[in-house]
């Protein structure tokens, strides 16, 4: 049957920055399809109404970690507790990320620190802790959310877009690694999405010259980037690895 394909009944999937849009939105995708859910980000209180919303309806389990995915401690004991929580973790999405635009000139160390850290590092991080479990049941799915602008750029995306095509070459290094213990590794990079950081960072002119350049004339809801995900994560995409799937109504085909 082509919907048993998508079906994650019984794998236990971890997202970060699971409190809101894309990962929000990915997290109850993952949960329709069978998926018990971990989400993780700062903040707790939105952890705890996300989660809600979530797994309503799915008759599956979940839980929520509060971690800085910017501070290497937090990590670690995010991969622990994601582990003792359900006892495994067979689907990582490294989603959690943050844009501080500033020109080449202007950037401020504390800055590129911390786009680093929460953008890269923490992609890093959670792949090498939880990489070992997946080894010993021999099935593993990682995905890296990276961006369009890892692939173009735009003015003041310096760290940005150095992070997001970082993450692009570090799936492709991690599939050849984890590729004989049936583990994949792939990248999605959204286009223009309805959420909270491009509406807070562009100006109205940029957010109409983002929907124009699409071939679609428009901007992308969260839930539009699920099937993708599912793809990814499920047999459907068992031959997929070391791969950049572009999420972005023909942006790039411009």
């Amino acid at each position: 049957m082509i919907s048993q394909l998508f079906d994650l009944t019984g794998r236990v999937a971890l997202v970060t920055g699971g409190n809101k849009g894309l990962g929000k939105a990915m997290a109850r995708g993952l949960a329709e399809a069978g998926a018990d859910v971990i989400i993780a980000s700062r903040h707790e209180d939105q952890l705890r109404e996300a989660l809600r919303e979530i797994l309503a309806e799915t008759g599956r389990r979940g839980a929520y970690l509060v971690a800085d995915v910017g501070k290497r401690e937090d990590l670690l004991r995010l991969a622990r507790s994601a582990l003792e929580t359900f006892g495994r973790v067979d689907i990582l999405i490294n989603n959690a990320g943050m844009n501080v635009p500033q020109s080449i000139d202007t950037i401020t160390d504390e800055v590129w620190d911390r786009m680093l850290a929460v953008n890269l590092t923490s992609a890093m991080i959670l792949s090498r802790e939880l990489v070992p479990q997946m080894k010993e049941r021999r099935w593993g799915r990682i995905v890296h959310i990276s961006s369009i602008l890892g692939q173009v750029s735009k003015e003041k995306r310096n760290a940005y877009s150095a992070t997001k095509a970082a993450l692009m070459g570090l799936a492709r290094a991690s599939a050849i690694d984890l590729g004989p213990y049936n583990i994949t590794v792939n990248c999605i990079a959204p286009g223009p999405f309805l959420t909270d950081m491009p509406m807070s960072l562009l100006t109205d002119a940029e957010k109409q010259a983002f929907a124009q350049r699409t071939a679609l004339g428009r901007w992308a809801e969260p839930r539009e980037l699920v099937g993708p995900i599912l793809l990814l994560c499920s047999e459907a995409g068992s031959y997929i690895t070391g791969q950049t799937l572009f999420v972005d109504g023909g942006w790039l085909a411009r």
